[in-house]
């Protein structure tokens, strides 16, 4: 029995166990064997084959984000149309074949957007390219999820699904669960608040599940099952989504203000070029990119060049991205902006700038 085949066993197994206080022991196992399953295919193959043609391509540029979607919703129009490069677009499926990069210049900044090939649904068990194109996508800052308004939300559900079995986690964040192997003293179990979800035993079983049995764990917020299995697993990749609706201008009215009101989402029309202005507007903030202009002793700041770093950074990060050892030689660095409580205000390397505020390294 292959690991697709027991996977697919277990996936049942769940599907047809009622939820209830009785069977969450049970269902607990099923889940902790289900991730060790699939974590098994994720893992590369034993065997020596030639080597295939490279897929990923050089991360550059201030961030990267990934384009996923189903074939034919418009990713190749998408990337034409907000970068200078031309990807193929047609109207049959599959056009684009292999990883096509291509760079969105906003606000200063330099957005490297990967154009990648259809996935269809199996694609996290290696259907139609499907396990390089989530490879790629675990390499991002963030991923854009073109799906096609047209179709509701069941592009949505199955991509989620898709990402979620390799151990993609869409607009969650970090369970925070302290996990860690000792060498003997058997499993130390704590909480720091009333747990509703699991229990000590259900922890037990996880961790005997993955041959765990020297173990310290605190849990400090109320996580469930899956969280634990997360957490001992510490392969997961935790990236924000955007989830971009595409071919608005064949929907009602209503649908489109239904669809743009829900978490996470923007309606864009590729063809017809709307709103994709305020797409751009969002990508940045959920970047978290900031503007910091320099400034020389004696002259103006430099308004036309501006570093490009992530919201909640400090003087110390601004020297980094200017030089190396620039923060080792740094005696105050003197801010304007918002950041500041008074204009120019003299600050030590720890202080955290915003966007677009002005800042002058004086050195030792």
């Amino acid at each position: 029995m292959g690991i697709l085949e027991k996977i697919s066993e277990i996936e049942k197994e769940i599907a047809r166990t009622q939820k209830n206080k009785a069977t969450e022991y049970h269902l607990g196992l099923l889940k902790a064997k289900l991730a060790k399953y699939r974590s098994q295919l994720l893992e590369p193959s034993k065997k020596a084959g030639e080597k295939g043609e490279g897929f990923d391509v050089l991360k550059s540029g201030d961030a990267r984000v990934a384009l996923i979607g189903f074939p034919s919703v418009g990713k190749s129009t998408l990337l034409s149309t907000l970068t200078k490069t031309q990807s193929e677009a047609a109207s049959y499926e599959f056009t684009t074949l292999t990883c096509i990069p291509g760079v969105i210049e906003y606000k200063g900044a330099n957005i490297q957007l990967l154009d990648l090939p259809g996935i269809i649904e199996g694609a996290s068990q290696g259907k139609g390219r499907g396990k390089q194109v989530i490879a790629v996508a675990r390499t991002a800052d963030l991923v854009l999820m073109m799906l096609d308004a047209t179709k509701g939300d069941v592009q949505k559900t199955l991509l989620q699904k898709e990402l979620e079995s390799v151990g993609i986690r869409l607009n969650t964040k970090k369970p925070n669960i302290y996990f860690k192997h000792k060498k003997g003293g058997g499993i130390a179990f704590n909480a720091v608040c009333p747990l509703t979800k699991v229990d000590e035993k259900l922890v037990q079983l996880i961790l005997h599940e993955y041959k765990i049995f020297n173990a310290e764990v605190l849990f400090r917020e109320d996580c469930s099952a899956d969280d634990l299995i997360d957490v001992i697993s510490g392969n997961r990749i935790y990236l924000s989504c955007l989830y971009v609706y595409n071919k608005i201008d064949q929907i009602s009215l209503e649908e489109v203000n239904r669809i743009a009101r829900s978490p996470h989402s923007v309606v864009v029309s590729c063809n017809m070029k709307l709103n994709l202005d305020f797409l751009l507007e969002t990508l940045w903030e959920y970047l978290a990119f900031i503007r910091v202009y320099t400034k020389k002793p004696g002259q103006p700041p430099d308004f036309n060049d501006c570093l490009i770093l992530r919201r909640g950074v400090t003087v110390e990060h601004v020297c980094h991205s200017i030089h190396r050892t620039l923060a080792q030689v740094l005696k105050y660095a003197l801010v304007w902006g918002t950041s500041a409580k008074f204009n120019p205000q003299r600050v030590g390397a720890h202080h955290i700038v915003h966007d677009e505020d002005v800042i002058q390294i004086v050195k030792k």
